[in-house]
């Protein structure tokens, strides 16, 4: 028997120890701006829809600041989360692994998200007692969305690149 061969690597092997590339032939570590600002906008899209749907039930119903701000960010990460979670179980994963999977991609994005959106509502001077009708209710939310989508752009990029956030969800899709 020859023991030669045991002990030589061909290049097939080596490729098959290496870590393999992503669709576009990129390799982890080296993340793109595209991609994360599609994780970004991804997360941005659950954590807008829960934080408008928090500030308008508090306003409607005429809550405070402080409990309209604490409903806001709640359903922010709930709906958050769900959207990574809707993803990954509709890619098979069971419901344990799933919410895994989605707190390992999502926390970090939407708790700097959540910071610097209601950072700027919270600074902006009147915009926490404007009503829905208020050009300022508006102008503030929305422009906070803005200023959180560059802010945790970045943050989202540094953890792609590291394997971390939303590279997690790529495993499956």
């Amino acid at each position: 028997m020859d023991h030669a061969a045991h002990h030589t690597r061909t290049a097939h092997d080596r490729a098959a120890h290496e870590t393999p590339a992503d669709q576009g032939g990129r390799r982890p570590g080296g993340a793109t701006w595209g991609a994360a600002a599609k994780a970004t906008l991804h997360c941005l899209t659950g954590c807008a829809i829960g934080e408008i749907l928090g500030m308008v039930i508090g306003t409607a119903l005429m809550w405070g600041n402080v409990a309209t701000m604490i409903l806001a960010i709640a359903l922010a990460f709930v709906f958050g989360y769900s959207f990574t979670l809707f993803a990954v179980r509709k890619a098979g994963l069971d419901f344990k692994a799933a919410v895994k999977v989605a707190l390992a991609a999502d926390t970090v994005s939407i708790v700097v998200m959540e910071l610097v959106d209601n950072g700027i509502i919270a600074l902006v001077p009147g915009a926490m007692d404007a009503h829905l009708s208020d050009t300022l209710f508006w102008a503030s939310l929305l422009g906070g969305f803005v200023i959180a989508f560059l802010l945790t752009t970045p943050v989202n990029k540094w953890m792609i690149g590291r394997g971390m956030g939303h590279a997690v969800v790529h495993a499956y899709h």
